[in-house]
């Protein structure tokens, strides 16, 4: 039945318009799934292959903005234009225009919190740090961070210093067995040996007095 209604709520919302709203509203989709779902409507400009984008997500101007493959959105904001000019237009009886397009490569990792303004080009392989303005161009390669972002690492040292960390983990044989980024036939078992080693004692128990 929660198969059928499903079903009947993504034909109404591609059928009577305000599909978004329907299909974010109704049918909770996860980030690989909403990716997929904007990709067949054509909301943004180009979308590529093995992308996620959280519902939390606002795409101010869909059709300034590209990503490539492998990107992945957290409860980001993308502007590809300056509301700004809209009130200097009607206060000095101008016709002004500040748009530009937010253009984002492969293999990029944008964090919760972040807001990426017109004109500029992410990557590829690039991560925008949780809480980061974007105001110009992220280096290919590179870790940005900060109000605005600036350049704090790269991501050849990053994979290297996680890599030997992960090694080092007391699952990292159940994550070596692991089919994907996420296995749900494993989870139990990682947070049988994670949850102790986060808090200690057994899975559940309450803090020390």
């Amino acid at each position: 039945m929660k198969a059928l209604l499903r079903r009947i709520l993504r034909y109404l919302a591609f059928e009577h318009g305000r599909a978004v709203g329907w299909y974010k509203r109704f049918c909770n989709p996860g980030g690989d799934e909403w990716a997929a779902w904007l990709k067949r409507r054509g909301v943004l400009y180009a979308i590529g292959e093995h992308c996620s984008i959280q519902t939390n997500v606002t795409i101010a101007d869909p059709t300034y903005t590209r990503l490539g493959n492998n990107v992945r959105l957290t409860g980001c904001t993308l502007f590809g234009h300056d509301g700004s000019v809209n009130m200097l237009n009607r206060a000095y009886g101008l016709k002004l225009d500040r748009v530009g397009k937010i253009d984002i490569r492969d293999n990029v990792f944008i964090g919760h919190g972040a807001i990426i303004l017109p004109g500029v080009t992410i990557g590829p392989n690039a991560i925008v740090a949780a809480g980061s303005v974007i105001n110009r161009d992220v280096p290919p390669g590179s870790i940005v961070a900060g109000t605005p972002a600036r350049v704090v690492g790269d991501i050849d040292r990053l994979v290297a210093r996680l890599r030997q960390d992960t090694a080092r983990l007391p699952w990292a044989d159940i994550l070596a067995r692991r089919d994907g980024a996420f296995d749900l036939a494993l989870q139990n078992e990682l947070d049988r040996v994670r949850i102790p080693y986060f808090f200690g004692g057994d899975i559940g128990s309450p803090p020390a007095a």
